[in-house]
């Protein structure tokens, strides 16, 4: 299980509840023909959006893919940097590498349960800045949030 989050853009996502939820439906149905992977082609606000959030929750798939290599070399390192040699470097938290489904006119994102709140302040914030729409998909009922008055309404 995962939290999850979806970002859209408002100018194509219906306002009404019912008519949200059936678009949600078709969009997280994966028929588009292209790459969920990468953000290319998204419609409005959603390569802002994207840009901005990966830096904190970097993707786990993709042209962006975080390279879990390099932890493997950091954590080889450890010793040397305890012991002398390298400077000490702050350890990177894997559990902020998120799984992105970038739509045309939507971003599906799957993060761990263990940074939830952290997220949902982040994305929440983001969407505010740049203009997208919200929807919290892990809540039962969860808001959906299309103006930046339904977004400063969320923010904590």
């Amino acid at each position: 299980m995962s939290y999850d989050l979806l970002i859209f853009d408002p100018a194509v996502a219906p306002v009404s509840r019912p008519e949200f939820m059936a678009w949600y439906g078709d969009l997280t149905k994966w028929q588009e023909p292209r790459d969920y992977n990468s953000p290319d082609g998204m419609t409005g606000n959603l390569p802002q959006f994207y840009d901005a959030v990966q830096q904190k929750f970097p993707p786990m798939n993709g042209p962006y893919a975080f390279d879990f290599d390099s932890l493997v070399e950091e954590k080889r390192g450890f010793w040397q940097r305890l012991f002398g040699g390298a400077r000490a470097l702050k350890p990177f938290d894997e559990s902020l590498v998120t799984d992105y489904s970038c739509a045309q006119s939507g971003i599906y994102m799957s993060f761990a349960w263990s940074v939830a709140e952290q997220a949902y302040e982040e994305v929440v914030r983001s969407a505010l800045e740049n203009g997208v729409g919200f929807f919290d998909v892990s809540a039962t009922e969860g808001v959906i949030a299309h103006t930046s008055e339904q977004l400063q309404a969320l923010v904590l």
